[in-house]
């Protein structure tokens, strides 16, 4: 098979009905692959990992914390891509994923402010103050908020895509503030500690517990997304023939269990 072959292949995956087996294939590796990556994240974070020198054992909340930072930018990220995706190119799917993602990437912002503010607690003395990462990261959440309640709001579906792609694609340019505000402002928030450019700033046990977690974060966001979806293509394509026949065959495979 060519590579232009293999690329119409994957390409076919962008129509509803042949993507929609697909995530069902694959959401339980994810699920499982999070699991297993969970455990072994944790047990790096919590029993490897030495204790820091300067900030004792409550440091180990960045094993939480800076993953789901990560994910909460990434994801909207993505989301602004599905929707610049669609908009240009008029894919149902499209919509549909960047709408699928939204509740995770909103759940991992809301993760990323709880946790810093229990680290900022004991580290800066306050469990929030109006630093600049940190304002930044809210604006985000409520981006995320409003993305979900606009989509879900307006009632015509294309419609709802189109409006909720304009927030997502505006609201990205929040995330490289996000990213460098700790360099562009006088901020309390610490600069990254791992960066492409520079070795880490961190213990290798230290570094490894963060990365273990943070492909967590990537496999269960897989996970969850490619579950979610699946039940939202058969609400947008009801009125097709294809969701008629796999309904009907779920339904028969559930009579043929009871």
């Amino acid at each position: 098979m060519t590579t232009s072959d293999r690329g119409f292949s994957l390409f076919r995956f962008a129509a509803p009905q042949a993507f929609y087996p697909l995530a069902g294939r694959l959401a339980p590796w994810f699920a499982a692959a999070a699991a297993v990556l969970t455990v072994v994240g944790l047990w790096l974070a919590f029993f490897v990992a030495p204790t820091d020198a300067v900030q004792g054992e409550v440091y180990r909340v960045i094993f939480i914390h800076v993953p789901a930072a990560w994910m909460s930018m990434f994801i909207y990220l993505v989301m602004a891509g599905w929707s610049a995706v669609g908009l240009v190119m008029n894919t149902r799917l499209s919509f549909i994923m960047s709408q699928a993602l939204a509740p995770t990437g909103a759940m991992f912002c809301f993760v990323a402010l709880w946790t810093g503010a229990l680290w900022g607690r004991p580290t800066w003395g306050a469990y929030w103050v109006w630093d600049a990462r940190l304002t930044s990261q809210l604006l985000l959440l409520f981006l995320y908020f409003g993305f979900i309640a606009l989509t879900r709001a307006i009632e015509d579906p294309r419609r709802a895509d189109r409006a909720g792609a304009l927030i997502a694609i505006v609201g990205a340019v929040n995330v490289p503030v996000i990213y460098f505000s700790v360099k562009w402002w006088n901020t309390l928030h610490q600069g990254a500690s791992v960066s492409l450019t520079k070795a880490p700033s961190m213990a290798s046990t230290m570094l490894a517990g963060m990365l273990v977690m943070a492909f967590a974060a990537w496999a269960y966001t897989l996970a969850v997304v490619l579950w979610r979806v699946r039940p939202m293509i058969l609400e947008r394509e009801r009125h097709t023939e294809w969701v008629g026949a796999v309904l009907a065959q779920e339904a028969a495979a559930e009579g043929g269990r009871g």
